[in-house]
């Protein structure tokens, strides 16, 4: 059992069943009246933050997290299977817990899985992955003011929007945090 005193930066805490990641903490002795830590944290499965505010050598529960480095092997109905590149244990992971990464992941991509207690918590994506376009339409010339974009689909059948002079079968970059298109990648 660890004091509020403790609190750091990444520090897992365990709250009524739930894990919150402290992102942000702050020390305050005031003048008058006792210590505190006020923290912001983010619920490590929901994502959801919250500001709590501890008094001085309050007692706390942490939590142990483990993140390793993944590579993503093959999907296994609603499950996903990752292999440890260290120990090469392969663990499942539920569409629940990956979410939004499915629309990023292509087998052999390595990931970090955080892990509690051997329980998968989540996903976490690389910046910005390659991958190729699959399907666009031919874009148009001549009908618009500025660079115009157009949607495309890409080789895990998520569907983003780059110029317009981009065709199938061309590699491009892509942000994991919000699907945006970065760049042409030259093979």
């Amino acid at each position: 059992m660890a004091t509020s005193n403790d609190i750091k930066n990444g520090t897992v805490l365990r709250i009524d069943g739930q894990l919150w990641a402290v992102t942000e903490f702050q020390h305050v002795k005031p003048g008058k009246g006792g210590a505190f830590v006020r923290t912001k944290m983010k619920n490590v499965v929901t994502g959801k933050i919250v500001d709590k505010t501890y008094n001085a050598g309050a007692k706390i529960e942490t939590a142990n997290v483990d993140r390793r480095d993944m590579q993503y092997l093959y999907r296994d109905g609603t499950d996903f299977v990752f292999m440890d590149t260290d120990t090469y244990d392969q663990l499942n992971v539920g569409e629940a817990v990956v979410g939004d990464a499915v629309n990023f992941m292509l087998e052999s991509l390595t990931v970090t899985v955080a892990t509690n207690d051997g329980i998968p918590l989540y996903v976490e994506l690389p910046a910005h992955v390659v991958l190729e376009i699959t399907q666009t339409d031919p874009g148009l010339q001549g009908d618009r003011s500025t660079g115009g974009t157009k949607p495309a689909t890409v080789e895990t059948g998520y569907q983003i929007q780059v110029p317009l002079f981009l065709e199938t079968g061309t590699k491009v970059k892509v942000d994991t945090r919000d699907g945006s298109y970065l760049g042409r990648v030259n093979d």
